[in-house]
């Protein structure tokens, strides 16, 4: 989930658009407001998700 490279582009807000974009995944949600009000799990659950598969295609390599 990322390089962690100072210089790599990891979010991204579009606030005309109402839109979040996580660059490390290439997630984009339409809920802006949702996202600030709190609700990170919009972000966490997906990063979560992508993390978990990349320990599992380590193990199956």
């Amino acid at each position: 989930v990322g390089s962690g490279d100072r210089s790599q582009r990891i979010r991204t807000y579009n606030f005309p658009q109402g839109r979040v974009t996580d660059h490390r995944i290439n997630l984009t949600l339409y809920k802006l407001d949702e996202f600030l009000g709190g609700n990170l799990d919009l972000v966490i659950d997906p990063l979560m998700q992508e993390h978990q598969a990349e320990l599992l295609a380590e193990i199956g390599a």
